[in-house]
């Protein structure tokens, strides 16, 4: 095992394995519990598992998350919607799509129309067009119960 310490944690100050639960996570990130769970409500892409018991599991890749939103959150100044915005837009890549497979991109750009493709893509721009009316549902309220 590469780059682990006597003590069964990585050079990085992780544990070594892969699945982790809320309050390694929490003492790993420096993230309150509670907010964690919040932010489970607001970003879609962070999703830990959970053990038979209900327990949540973060994966190495969800703490990979917590610590870009944190980022974006407490060092960028973005707001939660803005920070999701972008997280979202990252997992889409350049071109708008989400990395599917080359082949569907490729038949569905030449015209054909492939039975996973349309329906992926049209969930997404739905599924894109659902959170961004509703960020801007929740802008629009703040601002009213603020007057």
């Amino acid at each position: 095992m590469e780059g682990i310490q006597g003590n069964g944690h990585s050079e990085s100050g992780m544990p070594d394995k892969s699945l982790f639960r809320i309050g390694e996570v929490s003492r790993v990130t420096a993230t309150k519990p509670f907010v964690l769970r919040y932010w489970e409500t607001e970003f879609p892409m962070l999703q830990p598992v959970k053990s038979p018991k209900g327990h949540r599991l973060y994966r190495r890749e969800d703490i990979d998350t917590v610590f870009t939103i944190k980022r974006l959150l407490y060092d960028e100044g973005f707001t939660i919607a803005g920070a999701r915005r972008h997280l979202r837009d990252q997992a889409l890549g350049p071109n708008g799509s989400n990395g599917g497979s080359a082949a569907a991109e490729t038949g569905a750009q030449a015209g054909e129309s492939t039975p996973q493709a349309i329906p992926q893509h049209i969930a997404m721009l739905n599924r894109k067009t659902l959170l961004d009316l509703r960020d801007s549902l929740r802008s629009l309220l703040t601002v009213l119960e603020s007057e």
